[in-house]
């Protein structure tokens, strides 16, 4: 009906998402006001009721900053003003190195204004100065400059393919017109949601990606099949009529399956993967709803500037490939399906992390001082603590005696009691393993099996990952029995089949768990981190799939056509992928030019993400939709469409594609 509407009233659709978009950058920008760059937190864990506990004992904690000069740096006078300004409460005393060659000391201070001003004096004094929120901002900065150089890159690389691809300039700026549309749109329903949620600042510039991805996806599959309509009318309202009415339903499918798939992330109670799902959810949704309405608003304005193109025969060269393929099925699907297996393999065994120091690039003051840590105050670079909260008093006989037990845990290797109130103290035991590694973990769980006569809440950076870990055990089947519900859902009604839509989220799984593994051989086991951020296997599958599944449908859309018009299963296979194989590439080559520019970043996250979603694009694209899908759809034939009894719904369809012009017109 909106697309009917759009075809009628052109200039009233375009009125519409130009409103839609004002509003969404005006006041839907308020949001940038109200975002969180908060990441990897589990509310209710007992982290967080630890640090809730200690609050409510000792009031907000100062922050510490950690000051590190090298080279003999004289910092007396910069020390001197930093005393002097209004909320430094105290300067701590000069601790050298053992090997005379670098100075420590820490500033508390009272709020994030004081620090970054002590901080801006002492590094004009040429020393490094991190710690607290400075820490933080640094971390979240480099995270969303990566996402805005990556956009800086990508761009005019997209806009020349996009030319290129579309056939002309006007045809490549329609989808741009799309993906501003989708940005303005879900900047407005961010704002809105953000009343009732917090919003994650990585949400917005990962959002602001997808959009441009998902606009060229969707437009080239509208506009390609205008042109092609075109080759079979004269008439440009015809060519438009019958491009939506097929195109459209493809559509439709394809960003209500993407949207599921990215919904699933809304079921973490993890503020960042919620609001990452709201925003992708929101973008798709946006995006498909635009290029169903305001796309064939421009091209019934301007379609006649639009130079048709006549499909491509179906013996070109993907329809080659599929042939060659169905010769030998069995063995293409063994072969492909255990090299994609083949590459899964270093996923099993993925170490996830909480991102430090070390995941910065070399020009950040908290890598700089991580690094200088390391060569003069090596004792001080080792894991976080592991805290204890305790509901009793530093002195109490009770907690030296929980103390004692505490350092007894296998991994712990030393232990201190701090007192924070007459009735709270913290114990904190300095582990021996990293919180990413199976010891880690186990020393976190002792500490917290631990027996003690008063309560006990257990945080600190390994426990944070252990309670995330937690997290994503309990919620991750959840999310994924959504997502995998909604799409065989989806696509059984869609194709009218039991088995296809099994098949696509079998072949999708293999993608991703290939794109997983290699992340994992890369930045885990040949990388200097060890280990791979927590957040970056849900993102990666999450928003992977979503795109496998885009590209799945638009090729069974195809072969559905074909198989409706009488075809045998093998031609239909055939003959559909020819008919999709140059905009599945195309618009896959579009999207790993937009993803490819997170690996540009420094901030190792983003990278990941970056190299996990170009891999996962590149094999779906290729590896699967050339070789897997023609493969297991032969070996099933007619089975693949089973229960196979078309529908009156379905005959409608049928004699549409059958007589394009006819439909156009009704």
């Amino acid at each position: 009906m909106l697309t009917a509407l759009a075809l009628r009233r052109p200039v009233m659709v375009i009125v519409f998402w130009v409103a839609v978009v004002a509003v969404g950058f005006g006041v839907g920008g308020g949001v940038f006001m109200k975002l969180t760059a908060q990441v990897a937190t589990v509310p209710g864990s007992e982290t967080e009721r630890a640090l809730k506990l200690r609050d409510e004992a000792a009031g907000p904690q100062p922050a510490q900053l950690t000051v590190v000069a090298t080279g003999g740096v004289d910092l007396t006078a910069a020390l001197a003003d930093v005393q002097g300004f209004d909320g430094v409460s105290q300067v701590g005393a000069p601790l050298p190195a053992t090997d005379g060659q670098a100075t420590l000391l820490q500033v508390t201070v009272k709020d994030a204004v004081v620090a970054q001003k002590v901080a801006d004096r002492l590094r004009s004094a040429d020393v490094t100065v991190t710690g607290g929120m400075l820490t933080d901002a640094e971390f979240g900065g480099q995270a969303q400059s990566d996402v805005q150089r990556a956009e800086l890159y990508t761009m005019p690389v997209v806009l020349v393919l996009l030319v290129v691809v579309f056939g002309g300039l006007l045809a490549g700026a329609m989808p741009l017109l799309v993906a501003l549309a989708g940005i303005g749109g879900t900047f407005g329903l961010l704002y809105a949601l953000s009343f009732g949620t917090d919003i994650s600042v990585y949400a917005i510039q990962v959002a602001t990606m997808l959009s441009v991805g998902l606009a060229v996806d969707y437009g080239l599959l509208l506009i390609s099949r205008f042109r092609t309509e075109r080759a079979n009318t004269g008439d440009v309202k015809e060519a438009l009529a019958a491009a939506v009415d097929k195109a459209g339903r493809t559509i439709a499918v394809t960003g209500l399956t993407v949207a599921a798939s990215l919904l699933g992330l809304a079921v973490f109670p993890d503020a960042f993967l919620r609001s990452m799902g709201l925003a992708g959810t929101g973008v798709v949704l946006v995006n498909m709803v635009a290029v169903l309405t305001l796309l064939p608003a421009v091209l019934a304005l301007v379609g006649r500037r639009v130079k048709p193109a006549k499909p491509r025969a179906g013996d070109g060269v993907f329809g080659r490939i599929a042939v060659a393929v169905q010769r030998r099925p069995l063995l293409t699907t063994v072969v492909t399906a255990a090299g994609l297996l083949a590459l899964a393999v270093p996923a099993l065994d993925m170490r996830l992390g909480n991102s430090d120091a070390r995941a910065l690039p070399a020009s950040t003051q908290t890598r700089q001082q991580h690094d200088q840590l390391a060569a003069h105050f090596p004792e001080l670079v080792g894991p976080g603590d592991i805290v204890a909260v305790v509901r009793a008093s530093a002195t109490d006989p009770a907690t030296v005696q929980f103390a004692e037990r505490v350092r007894a845990v296998p991994g712990v290797t030393k232990v201190e009691v701090e007192p924070l109130s007459a009735t709270v103290a913290l114990v904190r035991a300095a582990p021996a393993h990293r919180p990413e590694t199976p010891e880690g973990r186990a020393t976190v769980n002792a500490v917290r099996d631990v027996p003690a006569p008063f309560e006990v809440l257990v945080t600190g950076a390994a426990a944070q990952l252990v309670d995330y870990r937690g997290m994503l055990a309990d919620y991750g089947p959840i999310a994924a029995l959504v997502v995998v519900a909604a799409t065989i859902a989806l696509l059984a009604a869609f194709t009218r089949s039991v088995l296809l839509p099994v098949k696509a989220v079998v072949t999708s799984v293999l993608s991703i768990g290939a794109a997983l593994g290699v992340v994992t051989l890369v930045f885990q086991e040949r990388g200097d981190l060890g280990m791979i951020d927590l957040t970056v296997p849900v993102l990666v599958a999450a928003i992977a799939f979503g795109l496998s599944v885009d590209y799945e449908v638009f090729l069974l859309a195809r072969i559905r056509e074909h198989r409706l018009t009488g075809a045998d299963s093998r031609r239909s296979v055939a003959v559909g992928l020819q008919e999709t194989g140059r905009i599945v590439t195309s618009a896959a080559l579009l999207l790993v030019v937009v993803f490819a520019g997170f690996l540009v970043g420094g901030f190792a996250p983003i990278r990941e993400i970056g190299l996990g979603l170009v891999v996962a694009i590149v094999l779906d694209a290729t590896v699967v939709r050339m070789l897997l899908v023609p493969a297991t759809m032969t070996l099933l034939g007619k089975a693949a469409w089973w229960p196979g009894r078309v529908p009156p719904a379905v005959t409608a369809v049928q004699e549409d594609v059958r007589t394009p012009a006819a439909a156009a017109t009704r």
